[in-house]
């Protein structure tokens, strides 16, 4: 079952916005409300949305949705990595950095420390693992469509 040319009009309209919404909370995410789970949501959405109007064989050729699993473990071992280090160099996990003093590295006005790295891993790590979910539910429902 297809979606009728309105609803791929207003998604494919809505892919690049989706992403762009999903980089504001992201990087907003540790000053304001907004965090990496809830900017992996927004932008998982966006893919979804995509395989609702098109069809998950159509939306496979666009989008590489077979590096979702590959994108959620990265973000995993960015995640981890934000929790072990401190360890292994002696201090308690999740510590941040730059320490409370220090001048943190800027990028324009965003602040390089560990929280925007873990929201960074957990963002991957939420995009991928939906995409990934979703799309073995469509290959699913797409193999039982084949059998009927």
């Amino acid at each position: 079952m297809r979606a009728g040319p309105m609803v791929r009009l207003v998604a494919r309209s809505l892919l690049a916005p989706s992403f762009a919404v999903a980089a504001a909370i992201l990087v907003k995410g540790y000053a304001d409300a907004g965090d990496g789970f809830s900017a992996g949501a927004v932008a998982a959405l966006g893919v979804m949305l995509q395989m609702l109007a098109f069809g998950r064989e159509r939306v496979a050729r666009d989008l590489p949705l077979h590096l979702a699993p590959r994108v959620a473990m990265c973000g995993l071992a960015i995640a981890l990595g934000v929790l072990i280090i401190p360890v292994l160099a002696g201090g308690a996990p999740l510590e941040h950095w730059p320490p409370p003093g220090e001048k943190p590295i800027y990028i324009g006005t965003l602040e390089l420390i560990t929280a925007v790295v873990f929201d960074i891993g957990v963002f991957l790590l939420v995009l991928g693992a939906c995409v990934a979910i979703i799309d073995a539910l469509a290959r699913a429902r797409a193999a039982e469509e084949e059998v009927a």
